[in-house]
């Protein structure tokens, strides 16, 4: 598997330290989020002060955005990275994307597949010199000036990734995109059961199959140098679990298996403002369903056993304090990238 990890710190100095850090431990893919700043400028810093490593956006907000800025934006960072920019996408939810960022809203399987559809006729026509000339029932294109076209690059082949959760846009990204970001609150039982399916569903569409998807692994791993930090851990990740599962976008999952009540409780306490009681709803058993649990010297092979057999990279990172800490570090990357 390939081993990713995400940007540290958002000074221009610190920017560049995690991106080189990154690079010299090993790891295959270093990502930047869109929550508190935005997900493209630190990748421009990394592209200057790495050499190998892929660059991408996990995740960039699709819909805060149109297609044409993001095509430039994906084009300018494909162009100063040497193609190592990866494009991954999300559709945050409408009270979001119409509250905080005042776009329109419309049902977001169908606007996804225009968008992305609508960024690579830009890129082709970019790298062709041929018109601009799209038209879907979200995005119609029409209009590239010479002034305004930035024209052909070396490596014009950029690669889309989207995070998926529902059967809808699970399947838009087996029909258009090159891989699939699945999210933390996922099981094992219900990737394989669900995720994995509606993705073979959509690449059939296209006359492709699951094998053609790059699938990043989801769910939590809950990891320490001992017995005493795991447990620490284990606290917090039934917290996290216990607010992705008291929203209703995400009761799917819990129902896999069997956990609908223990949802509604939670969606209950969560409109009461009873977070803190929260993590007390969620058992032993759902850590274990959501998570990879286990010592820096056990987790490996476990994380290999649970993620090996679908994904194609997982996101993965332990704090670094001492010199010992970067050694393990670069054994546990160097372990889960080995076959």
């Amino acid at each position: 598997m390939k081993v990713g990890t995400g940007l540290i710190g958002r000074s221009p100095s610190e920017i560049a330290e995690s991106a080189r850090n990154a690079e010299s431990r090993g790891f295959d893919v270093f990502s930047s989020s869109e929550t508190n700043h935005n997900p493209y400028l630190p990748l421009a810093i990394a592209a200057e002060h790495t050499e190998n490593i892929t660059l991408r956006t996990s995740i960039a907000l699709a819909f805060a955005r149109n297609p044409m800025d993001t095509a430039y934006i994906a084009w300018d960072l494909a162009a100063m990275s040497n193609g190592r920019f990866v494009l991954g996408l999300g559709s945050q939810v409408k009270g979001h994307i119409v509250r905080r960022f005042g776009m329109n809203w419309t049902p977001p399987a169908p606007r996804m597949r225009d968008y992305i559809n609508g960024m690579k006729h830009i890129w082709n026509a970019w790298q062709t010199k041929t018109p601009v000339d799209y038209t879907s029932e979200n995005f119609p294109f029409n209009l590239m000036p010479p002034f305004f076209n930035p024209g052909p690059i070396d490596h014009p082949d950029i690669k889309v990734y989207i995070s998926a959760v529902n059967t809808n846009m699970l399947g838009v990204a087996g029909e258009v995109c090159d891989g699939v970001l699945v999210h933390g609150f996922s099981t094992h039982k219900y990737t394989q059961e669900f995720i994995l399916p509606q993705i073979a569903r959509g690449a059939a569409r296209a006359g492709r199959t699951l094998e053609d998807i790059e699938v990043s692994a989801g769910g939590f791993i809950v990891t320490g140098k001992n017995d005493e930090e795991v447990d620490r851990q284990v606290q917090i990740t039934k917290g996290r679990i216990s607010f992705y599962a008291s929203t209703r976008s995400y009761l799917p999952v819990m129902a896999t298996h069997g956990w609908d009540d223990t949802a509604a409780k939670l969606y209950r306490m969560s409109i009461d403002g009873k977070w803190s009681e929260m993590p007390s709803l969620i058992t032993d058993d759902m850590v274990d369903a959501f998570s990879v649990v286990g010592t820096h010297d056990d987790i490996v092979p476990k994380l290999k056993a649970k993620y090996g057999g679908y994904a194609s990279s997982i996101g993965f990172d332990i704090p670094v304090e001492s010199p010992e800490d970067e050694d393990k570090l670069k054994s546990m990357v160097a372990e889960l990238q080995a076959p």
